[in-house]
C-alpha cells in the first residue's frame, strides 16, 4: 500500500492562487517550495517504483478557502501510472485533507510506490499534476515535470544461483570386526578341536586365508576378552580367564601361522575379565528358569561375588538349571578380529564406472564420478547411479546439478524432482529447486524452499539473489557476504556504497562483460568520468548487444559524450 505524510498541499496551493492571479507565475511558485525527489531518477525497487518527494509550503501561500489535490504521474511513451493523490486544504476550506496553516506554512514530505512495468525502463518521466478547487471553482494545471525515470539496475543481477551437490561417503579403506566365541570344559582352558570345527572359526580361517591371497585385506589385530563362570574361588577364576585367554591367543596364531600371515608387536591384545557376572544376569533375565526374580534380586542385594554364590547355591531347586543353562556359555573367550579391506584405484574405479556402473556400490558410483573433470562425463556417472540406485536421492540431485551447468534446466528440474520424491525435505535439493524457481521468475516459491532448506554457503548466496529481487539490498549484502561475486557488487551498488560494489568487482576476478558495465555505473555514481568511457568500451567490447541499453540508461545521462555512442 502506498505510504504518504504532508506533502503536494503546499505545491497545489502555490500553483492555484498562482492560477487564480495568473498561470503564468506557477512555475516560479512551484520552485519556491524547493522541491526534491529522492532519488533524484526514480529507480525500480523489487516489482516496485519507488518515490519520495520533499518541499515547505512557505508562510502565506496557502490561501484559506483553497483546496488542492496532487497526483504525481509516471509518464511514458504510450502509457502512464499515477501515484496516490494527496489533498490538502486551507484553513477555511470544507473537507477532510491536511489542512496548511496559512500564517505558518508546512513542510511536507510524500512517499509512494507503483508496481513496476516494462515499459517504464529509461524513457519514463515523472511529473506533478495539480487541481485547484475553490467553492465551484476547478481549475486543472499544466503536468510540472518533476524528474527522469526509470533505473532498471537491479535487472541486471545475473542467473549464478548455486547449485548444491548431495556427497559420497566413500571411503577407500573399510574397517571391519570379525567376532568369535571360544567355549571352555568346566575349570578348563583348553580350546578342543570341537570348537575349531564351529561356523565361527570357519569363518575366521576364511577370513585369514583372503587376508594371505588378497593384498586389498589386512589383519590389523585382535582383542581377546575372557571369562569365567561365577562358581568356586573367585582368584581361581581370575587365572582361569587370563589362562582361558592365552588359549585363544595360542589358537589363532597357530591358524595365522599356518597361512603364513606375520603379526607386528602388539597385535593381540588380552583382557581377563573374570567371573562374569554381568553376563549371568543377562542370560538370566533372558531364561525361563522358575525362580530367575528371586536369583536377580540377590544380584542386587549382595555386591560379594562370594555371598552372591553362597545365596544362590542356597536355592538348591533351581541351580542344577543354571549349571545346565547359564553357566557353560559364561566359560569363554571372545574374539574381535579387526580387519581393512582396501577398495578399488582410482583408474580401476574410472573404469568399472564408465563399463560396468552396476558392479560398484552407490558410494563407489557417486565418489567415482567426481574423477571426472568434463561436467559430460560426470553427469554420465551420475545418471548410471541414479538407474541402478534409484531409490537414493544423490544420484538424482547430483544429475541435475550437472544439467544445469549444461544449461539443460528442465532436465535438471526434472532430476530434482525426482531426487524430492524420494526425500521431501533433503535440504540441497530444496536449494537447487529454489535456485530453478527463482530463475524462472517464481521469487516467493524460491523464497520458501531456501527457508526450508536452512544454511549453507549455497542456500545463503540464493538467498541473496532473492533479496536483490525484493529490492532487500541490505539482507542481499548481509547472505552473499562469504562470496566476491558480480551480483555481490550489484547488491552493494543498489545500497548506496558504489566505492564498495567498486572494490568487489575489481575483485571478483569476473571478466565478462556485466562485470565491465556495473563498473561503468559504479563511476557514472562516483562522477568518474574516464572510468565510465573505459569500462562501457570493454562491456561493450565482449557483448555488443549491452549497446542498446548503454544509450539509453539513465544511469548514464550525465555521461552522453564519455560514451561515444
Amino acid at each position: 500500500m502506498l505510504r504518504t505524510k504532508a506533502s503536494f498541499v503546499a505545491i497545489a496551493t502555490m500553483i492555484f492562487l498562482a492560477g487564480c492571479a495568473g498561470l503564468g507565475s506557477m512555475e516560479k511558485a512551484i520552485e519556491t517550495l524547493n522541491l526534491k525527489v529522492n532519488p533524484e531518477t526514480l529507480i525500480q525497487r523489487g516489482d516496485l517504483v519507488e518515490v519520495e518527494i520533499t518541499g515547505n509550503f512557505p508562510a502565506k501561500y496557502f490561501a484559506k478557502k483553497v483546496r488542492l489535490e496532487a497526483t504525481p504521474v509516471l509518464v511514458w511513451d504510450g502509457g502512464e501510472a499515477a501515484f496516490e493523490m494527496e489533498g490538502f486544504q486551507g484553513e477555511d476550506a470544507a473537507g477532510n485533507y491536511t489542512v496548511v496553516p496559512f500564517e505558518s506554512g508546512k513542510s511536507f514530505t510524500y512517499n509512494a510506490s507503483i508496481p513496476y512495468e516494462a515499459a517504464m525502463e529509461d524513457g519514463a518521466h515523472l511529473e506533478l499534476r495539480l487541481k485547484g478547487l475553490k467553492g465551484d471553482k476547478v481549475v486543472e494545471f499544466d503536468p510540472y515535470v518533476l524528474c527522469k525515470g526509470v533505473i532498471t539496475t537491479p535487472q541486471l543481477v545475473q542467473p549464478d544461483d548455486k547449485f548444491a551437490v548431495t556427497p559420497d561417503r566413500f571411503q577407500r579403506t573399510i574397517a571391519y570386526t570379525l567376532g568369535d566365541d571360544i567355549n571352555y570344559a568346566y575349570n578348563s582352558s583348553r580350546v578342543t578341536t570341537a570348537e575349531t570345527r564351529q561356523d565361527g572359526w570357519k569363518a575366521m580361517k576364511e577370513l585369514f586365508a583372503l587376508a594371505a591371497s588378497a593384498d586389498s585385506v589386512s589383519l590389523t589385530g585382535t582383542t581377546i576378552e575372557a571369562f569365567a563362570s561365577p562358581e568356586g574361588e573367585i582368584t581361581l577364576n581370575e587365572d582361569l580367564a587370563a589362562d582361558r585367554a592365552e588359549s585363544a591367543q595360542k589358537a589363532l596364531m597357530k591358524e595365522l601361522k599356518n597361512k603364513k600371515i606375520d603379526t607386528a608387536d602388539g597385535f593381540y591384545t588380552l583382557m581377563a575379565k573374570g567371573e562374569d557376572w554381568n553376563g549371568f544376569k543377562r542370560l538370566m533375565s533372558a531364561s525361563n528358569i522358575a525362580d530367575k526374580d528371586l536369583i536377580l534380586r540377590v544380584l542386587e542385594m549382595y555386591s560379594d561375588k562370594s555371598k552372591r554364590e553362597e545365596e544362590i547355591r542356597n536355592i538348591s531347586k533351581t541351580y542344577s538349571e543354571i549349571e545346565d543353562q547359564i553357566l557353560p556359555s559364561l566359560r569363554r573367550s571372545t574374539i574381535a578380529m579387526n580387519y581393512t579391506v582396501e577398495g578399488y584405484t582410482d583408474e580401476e574405479l574410472i573404469a568399472l564406472a564408465t563399463t560396468a556402473p552396476a558392479t560398484l556400490t552407490v558410494e563407489e558410483l557417486l565418489f567415482s564420478a567426481t574423477l571426472f573433470e568434463n561436467v559430460n562425463d560426470k553427469y554420465t556417472i551420475y545418471a548410471a547411479c541414479a538407474d541402478v540406485y534409484s531409490s537414493d536421492l544423490r544420484g538424482h540431485n547430483n544429475a541435475g546439478v550437472c544439467l544445469m551447468e549444461m544449461g539443460r534446466r528442465n532436465q535438471a528440474e526434472e532430476a530434482f524432482n525426482a531426487a524430492r520424491s524420494i526425500a521431501p525435505n533433503n535440504k540441497a535439493v530444496l536449494n537447487n529447486l529454489g535456485a530453478i524457481a527463482r530463475q524462472k521468475g517464481k521469487t516467493d516459491e524460491a523464497a520458501s524452499m531456501f527457508a526450508k532448506a536452512g544454511s549453507g554457503a549455497e542456500v545463503s548466496y540464493n538467498k541473496g539473489l532473492v533479496a536483490i529481487t525484493q529490492g532487500n539490498y541490505g539482507a542481499a549484502i548481509s547472505n552473499m557476504s562469504g562470496s566476491t561475486s558480480a551480483n555481490l557488487a550489484l547488491a552493494k551498488l543498489l545500497n548506496g556504497d558504489a566505492n564498495g560494489a567498486k572494490t568487489t568487482l575489481e575483485n571478483a576476478n569476473d571478466d565478462s562483460a556485466i562485470s565491465s558495465y556495473l563498473l561503468a555505473i559504479c563511476c557514472a555514481r562516483l562522477g568518474d568520468g574516464a572510468g565510465v568511457k573505459r569500462n562501457i568500451t570493454d562491456a561493450l567490447t565482449k557483448d555488443g548487444t549491452l549497446r542498446t541499453k548503454a544509450q539509453q540508461d539513465l544511469e548514464f545521462q550525465n555521461f552522453r559524450s564519455e560514451l561515444g555512442l
